[in-house]
């Protein structure tokens, strides 16, 4: 029999949450699936280590640690990890919602936001309690409400052959196939394909690229592979050439990622 990922235990659902804005973290096991649910509160999703992903109707939103995954309330979804992650939510009751987008999209998480998210996490159930922990939830509120929307890290298309080509790469992240190659397996032009890509995800396949493959060499960093086997097997003649577009995406190279010394991913 095939071995069905673990569900993950879903936070119990009502009218209203117990106060305005509440935090939780989890350590959640590879494969591990949220399975499809809604709530009436606001939910802002931060994965600390790993990338959680988010899957709404027909659209997938992916962020690695320098973004959240912000979800209006009563929105169906479903969350899932591929590989072992620390993740939190801050959910936030309706009438705080209206300063926050009204649709689902990835927030840029500034250091402040990133470290009061790791103050959070590392506090006693003990204080959740406190007037000084609700202030401290409004702050990042606060904080989110201004954030920069970055849509989805890897944003997806439902075109067939665009879609077609993303899912090529997904299941090979070293293929190097050229943009004209990929185009003739997907039965398309260059052209099109082109169009298409700045059309649906806001950039060239190239830089998408890019972006698949640093989503994919996070959670091995993360699991103590070597940044010359992680490059081999991204498609890169030399652990050098990977190390270049891994801090020109990240600011950090992959050891200092390894380390914790993360910045920003640059939207360009």
């Amino acid at each position: 029999m095939p071995i069905l990922p673990p569900k993950l235990e879903i936070p119990q659902s009502s009218a209203q949450l117990p106060a305005p804005v509440m935090f939780r973290s989890a350590y959640v096991p590879a494969a591990g699936v949220y399975p499809q649910h809604q709530h009436a509160w606001g939910e802002f999703v931060y994965s600390f280590s790993g990338v959680m992903e988010v899957k709404v109707a027909d659209h997938h939103y992916l962020a690695p640690p320098q973004y959240g995954i912000w979800l209006p309330p009563d929105l169906d979804h479903v969350g899932l990890n591929r590989y072992e992650a620390h993740h939190c939510s801050l959910y936030i009751a309706r009438p705080g919602c209206d300063a926050m987008p009204p649709t689902p999209c990835a927030l840029t998480v500034s250091p402040l936001v990133r470290a009061v998210l790791e103050h959070l996490r590392l506090q006693t159930p003990d204080a959740a309690s406190t007037p000084q922990h609700a202030r401290l939830l409004q702050v990042l509120v606060d904080q989110l409400a201004v954030a920069p929307r970055a849509g989805s890290y890897l944003p997806s298309s439902d075109d067939p052959a665009l879609g077609a080509v993303l899912a090529m790469l997904q299941a090979q992240p070293g293929d190097n196939r050229s943009l004209p190659e990929l185009a003739h397996a997907a039965h398309t032009t260059e052209r099109t394909l082109m169009r298409r890509a700045r059309r649906d995800l806001g950039m060239s396949l190239a830089d998408w690229r890019q972006r698949l493959r640093v989503v994919k060499a996070m959670p091995l960093l993360e699991a103590g592979q070597t940044v010359e086997t992680i490059a081999l097997d991204l498609g890169y003649g030399s652990a050098s050439s990977f190390i270049t577009m891994f801090k020109r995406l990240v600011g950090a190279t992959p050891d200092e990622f390894r380390k914790g010394a993360t910045g920003l991913i640059a939207i360009n």
